[in-house]
């Protein structure tokens, strides 16, 4: 007789079995859905990976889904004959919980998140295996992986512990038995082991799944004539047939007038696992030299590894409705990982590999025709429903603007999508269109302004100018921005440039010639001064010089107009990329008290130490206001003090 070991649940797992069992779900019949979903994808997988290795598939294999019912003992088994899992595979699945997320849901389950919340948190972990104990108060799972003879039990009550033993299964698959509890109508707990209460369910949640889900009925029926009247005097009599619950068509197959929006939300889940709705639905069919079918959605909502570099993202592919790939990459540009869904096409062979894949001129067609009609409903979303837009936008528009940065083919469809912050509105966003029709009648030129945050943006000097003027700025604070900028150099004929980048006119041409004329009288003036501050200043900035941009601060950096930001050169080298030591501007504003008064002292003395030091304030205060780091902290501190406690 095969030992027994007993495992406790780790704890976070012990955790999420008490938030599901408890307030997770609203209606403890979605217990059915989550399981079937489940056994699906286990189908689902088995048949891809038998595309390789076609003996993974054993004799007498069924494609289906059985549900099997016994209402004296009150159980309900799950079976299906799909990919199965291995001992090691059972504790990393059911016994613990690895991924990544768990601990940010437990969290905020912990702060009184509500419900909603966490239905949709927890359908990107895929845990909803433990939705079978809202509705059992024992479950057990007995399954077999592919490929492998041993099979494994696993049995527990929910109550932080479980027991795992060798077992026997007469094929791969998994059947999962739930020992249910008595039934309790007003508190939600029907009769799960009554298969018409089943049928209703799975017709409710689980109908497009595209195996078949299968349970036997008890039918009556009556001995007819040949005329097809029941005989008189017969007994009638009862007999078990098995009945399909579920459609099984294609829900991509179908004409979209004829598929509900719940359809289609249910349908999302299914391959998602992402419980709230999609924000959008596409739904194309190509027919003619390549024929193929797509089922589409952009999500509400964002994986909580979006953008962290582990996220793994694809369309499932399927030719002839028979899934060839779960996860197919080269369907989908990666700047549009966030889509999810699944693309059939009756022109790929069923046993193809990746590498193949990749060099299919199909996929490739394909691809680019998903990359267009994506953009398109996406346009066509941003002009007919702005709201639902910036809602797409504030999830997915970091991820959007990286095709500004690698894809040059669509770079001019991806331009009207753009928006942005400004300085314009505190809480708005906008479009360059919108920037334009805004801008002031002696304004030439888009500015922007690249930054960590708004907050620090705010309070730049760089803005000094511009805000005098009445003249917007768009606020770029995504890391990914710094990159986009560069590949964003005009729009409707305006120059794009940065505010922090070489030197500023701004005005009508007079004005320009104007203000010229007075910065080279100044620096002519104070051409002692700012030699001095150079020669002092020579290993940290490049130039000093006065500036045009400042209207209260004494002095800023600034970047010459084809250097790299501080911001980018901060990326870089968190992303361990060498790069060559690049000095700045250091700009002075001459009408400023202190460069007045430096100005005095250097006339004064030239020789002055106090002209070297305030020099030295000069450059740390431009580098704090726009958020870099002081080199030489401690330095910087003793210098403070030493102004500050002369100036009391």
């Amino acid at each position: 007789m095969p030992s027994t070991e007993t495992h406790q649940f780790q704890a976070e797992t012990t955790q999420l079995l008490s938030l599901v069992i408890n307030s997770l779900y609203t209606s403890k019949d979605i217990f059915l859905r989550e399981l079937i979903s489940n056994a699906s994808d286990a189908l689902d997988r088995l048949r891809f990976e038998a595309v390789m290795k076609p003996e993974l598939i054993p004799e007498g294999h069924v494609d289906e889904i059985r549900l099997e019912v016994d209402p004296e003992a009150r159980t309900l088994t799950i079976h299906d004959d799909g990919i199965g899992m291995s001992r090691d595979e059972v504790v990393a699945n059911i016994g613990t919980i690895a991924q990544s997320g768990t601990r940010e849901l437990l969290k905020q389950a912990a702060e009184g998140a509500s419900s909603e919340l966490l239905s949709k948190l927890i359908g990107q972990f895929g845990v909803g295996f433990y939705s079978a104990f809202m509705v059992a108060d024992q479950v057990s799972l007995l399954t077999r992986r592919a490929g492998e003879d041993a099979a494994t039990l696993w049995e527990s009550t929910g109550e932080g512990q479980y027991d795992l033993s060798e077992a026997r299964r007469e094929r791969c698959g998994t059947s999962i038995t739930l020992h249910l509890e008595d039934v309790d109508e007003e508190a939600g707990l029907h009769d799960y082991a009554d298969p018409s209460v089943l049928r209703d369910i799975v017709k409710r949640y689980s109908d497009f799944i595209t195996h078949p889900v299968v349970c036997a009925m008890e039918r009556t029926v009556f001995e007819r004539d040949s005329e097809g009247k029941i005989v008189e005097g017969d007994q009638p009599r009862t007999v078990v047939e098995d009945q399909v619950f579920n459609a099984m068509r294609p829900i991509w197959t179908r004409p979209p007038a004829e598929v509900g929006d719940d359809e289609y939300a249910e349908f999302y889940r299914h391959i998602s696992h992402d419980w709230t709705e999609p924000l959008k639905t596409i739904s194309l069919k190509a027919e003619g030299r390549l024929e193929y079918r797509a089922l589409l959605f952009i999500p509400s909502q964002a994986p909580l590894d979006l953008g962290a570099g582990a996220i793994t993202y694809g369309l499932q592919l399927y030719a002839k409705s028979v899934m060839i790939m779960e996860r197919c990459e080269d369907l989908l540009e990666p700047w549009l990982r966030f889509v999810r869904g699944v693309v059939d096409s009756a022109d790929l062979p069923l046993n193809v590999s990746r590498e193949m894949l990749q060099q299919d001129r199909h996929i490739v067609q394909i691809r680019k025709w998903l990359t267009s009609r994506i953009l398109k409903d996406l346009g066509e979303l941003h002009t007919a429903d702005p709201d639902r837009y910036r809602t797409f936008w504030r999830v997915f528009g970091r991820i959007l603007k990286e095709g500004m940065v690698v894809s040059s083919e669509h770079r001019e469809r991806l331009i009207p999508l753009l928006l942005f912050s400004s300085s314009n509105d505190v809480e708005g966003l906008t479009t360059l269109a919108g920037y334009v029709e805004r801008m002031k009648p002696d304004q030439k030129e888009i500015f922007y302004l690249t930054g960590e945050s708004r907050r620090v943006l705010e309070g730049s000097p760089h803005l000094e100018a511009f805000a005098e003027r009445g003249y917007e700025v768009l606020f770029l604070t995504d890391p990914v921005d710094e990159l986009m900028v560069e590949t964003l150099t005009e729009f409707e004929d305006r120059p794009v440039r940065s505010a922090a980048r070489g030197a500023l006119d701004l005005g009508d041409d007079a004005e320009r010639d104007r203000t010229r004329k007075e910065l080279e009288s100044r620096a002519e003036a104070l051409g002692g001064l700012l030699g001095t501050i150079q020669e002092h200043l020579a290993e940290r900035v490049r130039e000093v010089r006065l500036s045009s941009r400042l209207t209260t601060s004494p002095a800023v950096l600034v970047a010459g107009e084809h250097d790299v930001s501080p911001q980018l050169q901060r990326m870089l080298r968190g992303s361990q990329i060498e790069m060559p030591a690049q000095l700045r501007i250091l700009e002075l504003n001459p009408k400023h008290p202190v460069v007045e008064k430096l100005a005095a002292r250097f006339d004064a003395d030239a020789e002055d130490n106090l002209i070297a030091e305030t020099a030295e304030l000069l450059l740390a205060s431009a580098m704090v206001a726009e958020g870099s780091d002081v080199p030489d902290p401690a330095r910087f501190n003793t210098l403070l003090a030493d102004a500050l406690e002369r100036g009391l």
